[in-house]
């Protein structure tokens, strides 16, 4: 039975272009996980964009020279220009500078209120003193005063899990400059915190599916709930749509209250944009409807504990009750699917620190499935896993080029070479039925632990049966059956199915390569289909112009199931699927990520 499935992805922030330690937090493991599930059958809606609002995006405009939105317009299309290269298959990659989002923002936000969850409050806010520009939270660092750890977020410690205030932090600096903040009192909207502690721990008690570290973090948060500013002193972002408030130049919403916001108004706009603006109701409120979302580890204080209450609060559901808000009852997350971080040499992937590798330039050089498969097989999914260019090497030359792409090259050749079509299988024998029933029980297997997110033991399981069907080649010689040509096409006709099935099993995976593989086989027309870029105007101000990611996914071929190969097919002598690295890669990496000695 076909089931409504949401795919709500962390917002890559568009200060800059994306590196690959945030994709394999955000995007390879949602993409997987949202092309098994339209191959399975499922209604999918998978949506994100660029996070664009807050402080870090004008002081990033003022060092390149632009202005706030030239800047937010530069790199809101360098990410989805990557993301699109990645093969990420959005229903709409769109970004939070649009009037739809403004809007459905500021509706989430008035419910909010209206329940009693938003109260204003004179605080203390922190300045740089040489700018008089609000310092954000994650923009401060310091010694956490609860655990100690050198390092600790204004927001947050991610050592201890604790939340935080950047007055509570000892020895504060900017990270933007190293300077000591200064603090000063202002008025911001809080997020009345304190008033979800009960329904917010009920919920979390019934999440007993979710990843570990996940549930653990996210239920020690509960313990120490404090309101929250959801405003800044700024002149960039969301305006506050209420009295006394909405004509101060120099108060919006604070960024992450919006960014969150941003999964539904997306679903929001992709129904819109498809001219079915009710349509994003079978995936918000629709009880059966699932939602999954993907993002790094430091952001589950962010999708665990605040938006869980956002959705509260308009619902009506936080400790002190209130009126359903004006999208309906909507649903909170299903999972929450956080992956650890992507290191290299033991650090955390920081643009500022030096330790980055461009998306861009991986795909340049790459292309996008050695990179995908090196996420899902060696990321860190359940911990950090630092990234060195010897075990990248080592996968893309053992993994995909010997076993799977030697697989498919020797298979399909020997065949085109004999017969220039798929054979009959004639002269079956117990060995060919045993290599076809571990292929087809694998779509079980391997589908089984997609749809509870565990992509390595997915991806090694799809791995086992090429491995198999290299073994039972290997066994079966069939270079040696000339006098017996019945034989030979039964052992070729078996060795091809278990390609077409390791294609299916893959395709989450390597949806480039298996398109291409697909094509090799005979086959014709959209096997895994890709986003597009499409160019469009802001729904509600035709000034504005963006790109978006769409994409047109019912079309493609690619379903979860073993599919009888066609006799007769014919077939082509193929090209390898995979080129092989030089091993000194691994030594000395790329020139523009050398490896230091």
């Amino acid at each position: 039975m076909s089931a409504s499935v949401l795919t709500a992805v962390a917002w890559p922030y568009a200060n800059g272009p994306r590196h690959i330690g945030h994709v394999s937090g955000f995007g390879v493991p949602s993409d997987v996980f949202s092309r098994y599930q339209r191959m399975a059958g499922n209604r999918v809606l998978m949506v994100s964009g660029t996070d664009e609002h807050g402080t870090p995006i004008s002081v990033q405009a003022e060092k390149e020279g632009l202005t706030t939105r030239q800047l937010a317009d530069k790199y809101n299309r360098v990410i989805a220009e990557d993301l699109q290269g990645l093969g990420l298959a959005y229903d709409l990659f769109t970004r939070t500078t649009t009037g739809n989002h403004y809007q459905v923002v500021q509706q989430i936000f008035l419910a909010l209120h209206r329940n009693g969850y938003i109260a204003p409050k004179t605080t203390t806010g922190a300045i740089s003193p040489s700018t008089g520009r609000t310092l954000p939270d994650r923009y401060i660092e310091g010694t956490c005063p609860i655990c100690g750890y050198d390092g600790a977020r204004g927001d947050q410690c991610d050592n201890c899990g604790n939340q935080l205030d950047p007055a509570d932090l000892i020895n504060p600096v900017s990270r933007i400059n190293g300077e000591k903040p200064q603090f000063v009192e202002t008025e911001h909207l809080f997020l009345d915190l304190p008033a979800f502690t009960e329904s917010l721990g009920k919920w979390l008690s019934t999440r007993t599916g979710w990843r570990p570290n996940v549930l653990k973090f996210a239920q020690n948060l509960v313990e120490d709930m404090r309101p929250r500013a959801i405003s800044r002193d700024l002149d960039w972002g969301v305006p506050i749509p209420l009295d006394g408030w909405r004509d101060q130049p120099m108060k919006r919403f604070y960024v992450w209250f919006d960014a969150v916001i941003g999964y539904f108004s997306a679903s929001v706009e992709w129904a819109r944009r498809i001219g079915q603006p009710d349509a994003w109701q079978q995936w918000w409120t629709d009880p059966a409807a699932k939602g999954y979302y993907f993002m790094g580890k430091d952001n589950i204080t962010f999708h665990a504990q605040i938006w869980p209450t956002l959705l509260m609060g308009h619902n009506g559901q936080g400790d002190r009750g209130g009126e359903v808000g004006p999208y309906g009852e909507l649903n909170l997350p299903d999972e929450i699917v956080s992956s650890e971080f992507l290191t290299m040499s033991g650090s955390k992937f920081s643009t500022s620190r030096g330790t980055v590798i461009y998306v861009r330039d991986f795909l340049r050089d790459f292309g996008p499935d050695t990179l995908r498969y090196f996420i899902s097989v060696a990321g860190p999914e359940n911990q950090d896993t630092d990234f060195t260019w010897d075990e990248f090497v080592r996968r893309t030359n053992f993994e995909l080029a010997n076993e799977w792409g030697n697989l498919v090259n020797r298979s399909i050749s020997m065949a085109a070479k004999n017969n220039g079509a798929v054979p009959a299988p004639t002269v079956p024998q117990a060995a060919d039925e045993e290599l076809k029933a571990l292929s087809r029980n694998a779509f079980d297997t391997v589908g089984g632990h997609l749809q509870r997110s565990r992509f390595k033991a997915a991806a090694q399981e799809a791995m086992r049966v090429v491995s198999a069907a290299n073994k039972y080649l290997s066994d079966q010689e069939p270079w040696k059956l000339k006098e017996d040509p019945d034989r030979r096409d039964a052992v070729l006709n078996t060795a091809l199915q278990v390609v077409s099935d390791a294609n299916t099993l893959l395709t989450p995976f390597l949806p480039h390569s298996a398109q291409k593989v697909h094509e090799l086989l005979g086959g014709t027309g959209v096997w895994s289909a890709q986003p597009e870029i499409r160019e469009v105007t802001d729904l509600d101000d035709a000034s504005i112009e963006y790109p978006v990611l769409m994409g047109d996914y019912a079309a493609e071929q690619a379903s979860w199931r073993s599919t009888e190969i066609e006799v007769g097919r014919p077939l082509q002598k193929p090209t390898p699927l995979f080129a092989k690295l030089d091993p000194k890669l691994g030594e000395t990496g790329p020139e523009w990520a050398p490896i230091e000695s």
